[in-house]
């Protein structure tokens, strides 16, 4: 049975990565937005990744050889619980997919944030979703710092604006 899985990938390197793994014939998928740049005073539009520093890889983990996938140019790892490859449901997939526009990039609402620092959030979809956290900053018009509590520590992640929501 074919699922999906998440690989966390070397800084910077989410493409060569993908390309690596197409070419040990892995399924990837490697969502990107047009992230808003402001540069020598002009502000453009560039692609880049959704969740930087991670692709989706969809395989048969009883058929793949899914430990070679640790060891491929451009990935640290591939995220496991215990032994074994954690999966990624479908559904966060399809999601991430029925955000697309006609050029293949995740769209995200161009929202101002009313979020402060320090404010609890709770994400309401993607690969986080139903984690809560606390706001730390807005990376850009489109994408927060949140800090997550996970497995028993605090890990820092920037998701779109779009999927946060207020807890009380």
């Amino acid at each position: 049975m074919r699922e999906w899985f998440a690989a966390h990938t070397q800084a910077k390197s989410e493409e060569k990565a993908a390309q690596n793994l197409i070419r040990q014939g892995f399924s990837v998928y490697l969502p990107r937005y047009m992230k808003r740049r402001c540069h020598a005073r002009k502000i453009d539009f560039i692609p880049a990744p959704l969740f930087p520093r991670y692709v989706f890889v969809a395989m048969d983990i009883a058929k793949a050889r899914w430990r070679a996938i640790s060891s491929t140019v451009g990935i640290s790892y591939l995220i496991c619980n215990g032994n074994k490859p954690t999966a990624v449901p479908e559904i966060v997939i399809d999601s991430i997919r029925a955000k697309e526009n006609e050029g293949g990039y995740v769209t995200v609402e161009d929202t101002l944030t009313s979020f402060q620092p320090g404010q609890s959030v709770g994400i309401s979809s993607g690969p986080f979703q139903d984690l809560s956290g606390i706001f730390q900053t807005m990376t850009d018009n489109e994408r927060v710092t949140v800090l997550l509590k996970i497995l028993g520590r605090h890990v820092r992640a920037h998701v779109p604006l779009a999927v946060l929501r207020p807890v009380d």
